[in-house]
């Protein structure tokens, strides 16, 4: 029996999850939650063999999720779930520790291979998401690559335009720790201010201009 832990923080999309998941004879929904924290208080109280996660989440995002995830169980296997489909969110949720990466526009017997997949230990990428991310500009590698996880995260909320104490609070950080991975990357991807942060972020596809101005 794969034991799975869904990790969205839209109840509805986790209640239609869990009535798949829960009609498969070999899988088994053990805890559905919202947030990072409440995903590593199910891991202090049942064992889990799979970690559906979605990127997109309310305060702590789902990057900084899989990595307190595994921090937490290493023996967990993480499968992202996520309506991000640009190469930048692939290769920072493969190098957070996730074994598998799917767009939610994936066909119910995609996910649930994938579930298997990873579960066995294989990894997965959509065929779209594996073609995308090996051929993606090569500046946008090698820039993307520059970050640790975290940092990528520090640039994803700038470039939202959310607030230094905000950023703090979501990733569960010093607003000093906040300001220090923020002069890395700047230093890290060449950017002298926010606004040449902005543009990196959109060229690379991390945030929409329309998203920024409508923030």
């Amino acid at each position: 029996m794969i034991r799975l832990m869904l990790l969205d923080d839209h109840a509805l999309v986790r209640t239609g999850y869990r009535r798949m998941f829960d009609a498969e004879p070999d899988m088994k929904v053990v805890c559905d939650v919202s947030g990072a924290d409440e995903a590593c208080a199910c891991l202090r109280t049942h064992e889990i063999d799979v970690a559906l996660v979605d990127l997109s989440l309310r305060g702590a995002s789902g990057i900084d999720a899989i990595a307190r995830i595994l921090q937490r169980d290493r023996s967990v296997r993480v499968l992202v779930l996520s309506m991000y489909d640009e190469p930048g969110f692939v290769r920072q949720a493969i190098r957070a520790g996730a074994l598998g990466y799917l767009t939610k526009n994936c066909a119910p017997d995609e996910l649930m291979a994938a579930v298997r997949a990873v579960h066995s230990g294989r990894r997965v990428l959509a065929e779209g998401l594996a073609h995308s991310t090996m051929t993606a500009a090569f500046d946008s590698e090698v820039m993307l690559e520059r970050l640790t996880p975290r940092e990528f995260e520090v640039l994803r909320f700038v470039a939202s335009g959310d607030p230094v104490a905000s950023i703090a609070e979501s990733m569960h950080l010093s607003q000093k720790t906040v300001l220090n991975h923020l002069s890395a990357v700047r230093q890290k991807l060449g950017a002298e201010n926010d606004f040449r942060l902005l543009h990196l972020a959109v060229r690379h596809g991390l945030v929409s201009l329309g998203e920024q101005l409508r923030a």
